[in-house]
Parts: C-alpha cells; sequence; structure tokens
C-alpha cells in the first residue's frame, strides 16, 4: 500500500466544497484550496480532486505539481482541464463518468417534451389568462439522431427508445446497429444522417476534431421541422450558423444547454429567439450529483491506495474515456 499520499482538492470554498470529503482525512493528509491557493496546495500532492476543473488555474500551479501521479475531475467532460502539459505528462486524468448520464438523458426528453407540447406557449399564455386551444406534437415516432454515443448519449438513446421514438447515432467511426440505435454513422457522414431527422441532439465532447462540427452544412442539410438539442460542448457548435439557421426558419427550433462562451454573453441574439431555450449548463446536475462526484472520487482513491486501475480513465490524446 502507499504510504499516507498527499491529496489536494482544487475549486473549493467554504461555502461549496466537496460534500464529505472529510471522510479521507484519516487516510490521507488533505490540502482543500481554491485556484488563487491551488499553488501550495498541490506542491507535494500525489493526488488532485478538481472538484471545480480549470485548466487555466491548474496551468498556472503546474510547476509546483511535480509530484502529482492522477487527477480526478468531478466532471464527466474535461476539455476546461486538460492542457497541453498535462495532457504531454505522465499524469492519469479520470473523470465523472458514470454518475450524470442519466439524469441528462431525462433533461433532453423534458427539452424535447417542452418543445412538441407547446409549453412555452402554454405558461406565456397563462400569465396573461389567455385561452388559447391548441393542438400539440407526439414524441412516439419521430426520428431522433445522438452524434456522440457514448456512456450519455447511449442514456439518452434509451430513454427516446422507451417513448417508441427512432434512434439512429453519430460517432467517431461506424457501427453496426444495436439495442439502442438503429444505426450508428461515421461522424463523416453527419450531414446525410441529420437529413432525416427531427431531433438531433448534440452529446459530443469537445475535442479538435469536433470543434464546430456542427456548422452552416449540417444545419441547412437538416429538415425545416428539425429542432436541435446541445447538451454536449458549445465549442462544437458554430453559434452563427446556428443563429443563422434559426432566423432563416430553416430549422424549427433549438434547446441549447451550453455555449462557447459561458456564461453565455447578455447580447447573444439566443437569449431572445422565440424558439430557443437557454439553459445555464445545468443538464447534469440534478440533486444528489455532488456526493455522487464524492463517491466516485473515495471510490477510485481507494483504488490508487491499494495499486489496483483506476475507474474512468481518461485518453489524453483523445479528451475522453474510451469506451
Amino acid at each position: 500500500m502507499i504510504a499516507r499520499a498527499r491529496v489536494a482538492v482544487m475549486g473549493a470554498s467554504a461555502l461549496d466544497g466537496p460534500p464529505g470529503i472529510e471522510v479521507i482525512a484519516d487516510t490521507v493528509d488533505l490540502a482543500v484550496a481554491d485556484e488563487a491557493g491551488l499553488d501550495r496546495a498541490v506542491e507535494g500532492a500525489d493526488v488532485l480532486f478538481a472538484w471545480r476543473p480549470d485548466g487555466e488555474a491548474l496551468s498556472n500551479a503546474w510547476g509546483s505539481a511535480g509530484s502529482l501521479r492522477w487527477i480526478q475531475s468531478a466532471s464527466a467532460g474535461v476539455d476546461s482541464l486538460l492542457f497541453p502539459d498535462l495532457a504531454r505528462s505522465h499524469v492519469v486524468l479520470t473523470n465523472a463518468r458514470g454518475i450524470y448520464e442519466d439524469a441528462m438523458a431525462e433533461y433532453v426528453l423534458g427539452l424535447m417534451l417542452v418543445m412538441a407540447k407547446g409549453l412555452r406557449g402554454v405558461l406565456e399564455r397563462q400569465a396573461r389568462a389567455g385561452w388559447d386551444h391548441r393542438q400539440t406534437e407526439r414524441l412516439e415516432r419521430k426520428r431522433v439522431l445522438v452524434a456522440g454515443v457514448g456512456p450519455i448519449g447511449r442514456a439518452i438513446a434509451r430513454d427516446c427508445r422507451a417513448l417508441r421514438m427512432s434512434v439512429r447515432g453519430v460517432a467517431r467511426n461506424a457501427h453496426p446497429g444495436d439495442a439502442d440505435l438503429v444505426e450508428i454513422f461515421g461522424v463523416e457522414r453527419l450531414v446525410d444522417a441529420v437529413s432525416t431527422a427531427d431531433y438531433v441532439v448534440n452529446a459530443l465532447p469537445a475535442t479538435e476534431e469536433t470543434r464546430h462540427v456542427f456548422g452552416r452544412e449540417v444545419f441547412e442539410a437538416m429538415p425545416p421541422q428539425a429542432r436541435f438539442v446541445n447538451v454536449g460542448r458549445g465549442s462544437t457548435v458554430d453559434e452563427e450558423a446556428l443563429i443563422g439557421a434559426l432566423d432563416a426558419g430553416s430549422i424549427a427550433g433549438a434547446a441549447l444547454d451550453v455555449f462557447e462562451d459561458e456564461p453565455l454573453p447578455p447580447d447573444s441574439p439566443l437569449w431572445a429567439m422565440p424558439n430557443v431555450i437557454v439553459s445555464p449548463h445545468m443538464a447534469g446536475d440534478a440533486a444528489g450529483w455532488k456526493e455522487a462526484a464524492v463517491e466516485l472520487f473515495v471510490r477510485n482513491l481507494e483504488r490508487y491506495l491499494t495499486g489496483r486501475p483506476l475507474l474512468n480513465v481518461v485518453d489524453k490524446t483523445r479528451g475522453y474515456v474510451p469506451s
């Protein structure tokens, strides 16, 4: 067993730290710090728990982090943490895969239902006591394309299939269909794949290959009744192209939880568009996620201390955990 490891916790404050992290204090030397004190916290540390992943802060403190062997992120996406020196280093990076998938799938279904049932309009009419009967859409038999078929995309596909929707996927490489997805296209066929979809759901990670993969050509290929849902990463979408497609009516609407710049700037046209739902990067943050993230870290720390393989090891060249 590794003797008395030193663990640093990044991005924690007195008001918003990892709940229950003190459970490891009898096992390891624990240092908790916000970004300002990170360089002191990581000095001599073997392990870093990135509670609030911040690549800029860690990059600034990297000169003090010569003892680091493993970083656990409390987030499923690691793009905000994976700066070049870390990517090139020997330090193992693990993520929070397994915590957010079901919550995000529920959130996507909620967004689809809001759009299909016109619930935004219902609430607006209620506010002015407007009795305006309308028909709504069904989700059954609608065609869904999920871009990104990792655990989050799979959870979205399973929930959509439970509502008898037809679901296809887009992955780095094409695969045969399976129980969750009728067909899985390679990403090079994204333009073809979106052309028959009623809902296009983006669950892609942020990598060099996925930057602005949803651009003008893709939005122009979508049917006019199609709606775009983004719970992946903002950098995967060319927002100007999306705004242009929404303005022109070439797609019916969008529900967006992530953006290239966060918080979304107040002057973004997306805020005022009647066919757009904006939410503040909250799709996976269901009640209990903080406790689950700490529990995962504690389980992985036990593995680290006993020399067993870690869970959720990220391929740092790809930027995600390979399936």
